[in-house]
């Protein structure tokens, strides 16, 4: 009877550790360096005051931290849009969730050869991203200024071979979204998301040729996977990621280039 009660007690203690690691205040986190990386920085002070730290991976690609966070190696991400994570979960089968939106970054059209839209000879070649919702969203810019006509005006997953109309026989490289700005040399201009050009001294206010307008849908997102999002520290996370604080740090840091998302998004 002893032996039972003894090794029921170390059970019963082996289980409680296993519940307190599940939640044990400690949460790692990938991003993209600019700006999400940076945002996650600068609340983690705030999240060490309320028992949490944060553990902060830094990823180059739009793929790796999605399959870390569906593996469980991460509790969540900080990178992407919703559109890119629904075409990512359709394709993957991924067990992912979008927990809170962040903040918007304007997609921009930039060149080192031109210095107005006005500029853009016929044939000229556009450097886009390369993955489904990106490329679409580049597309989707280029059609809303009447560069191109789409088939469907308003698909998030337009490609190259959905335009049906093309004035300027414009010619379309696609490239993976992390080398863009360096691809600018090479093209005639470019579509870069914000948190590649950040990074390559670009603002889409000042530097751009073309770009989205403030109310873009493309909302930029925290992403758990189904057991991640229901951990009270995500909860704690989002909390200052949504702050006040913060919105005043993304407004004073990225000066328009990033603003903070609407407070009702994903309510």
């Amino acid at each position: 009877m002893k032996k039972t009660l003894v090794a029921l007690s170390v059970a019963l203690v082996a289980s409680a550790s296993f519940v307190s690691n599940a939640f044990a205040g400690t949460l790692k986190v990938g991003a993209t360096p600019v700006p999400h990386a940076e945002i996650l920085e600068f609340v983690k002070p705030a999240l060490e005051k309320k028992g949490v730290k944060l553990e902060i991976t830094e990823f180059n690609d739009y793929v790796q931290p999605n399959l870390a966070v569906d593996a469980a190696e991460l509790d969540a991400n900080f990178f992407q849009h919703k559109p890119y994570l629904e075409v990512f979960v359709k394709d993957h089968g991924s067990d992912l969730v979008a927990v809170a939106g962040v903040h918007i970054e304007p997609m921009g059209l930039y060149s080192q050869k031109l210095k107005s839209i006005d500029d853009l000879k016929d044939g000229a070649t556009i450097a886009i991203p390369n993955d489904p919702t990106n490329g679409g969203r580049a597309l989707l810019l280029l059609a809303k200024k009447g560069l191109i006509t789409l088939e469907d005006p308003t698909s998030v997953v337009a490609t190259v071979l959905d335009i049906t109309e093309n004035k300027k026989n414009l010619h379309f490289q696609e490239l993976e979204a992390a080398q863009l700005p360096r691809a600018l040399a090479d093209v005639d201009a470019a579509i870069i998301n914000s948190n590649y050009a950040i990074p390559a001294k670009l603002n889409p206010l000042t530097d751009s040729l073309l770009s989205e307008d403030a109310d873009s849908p493309y909302v930029n997102i925290l992403v758990g996977n189904s057991e991640s999002a229901k951990n009270p520290d995500i909860k704690v996370l989002v909390e200052e990621l949504t702050s006040k604080e913060t919105a005043k740090f993304i407004l004073d840091t990225y000066k328009g280039a990033v603003v903070p998302a609407p407070a009702s998004y994903l309510k």
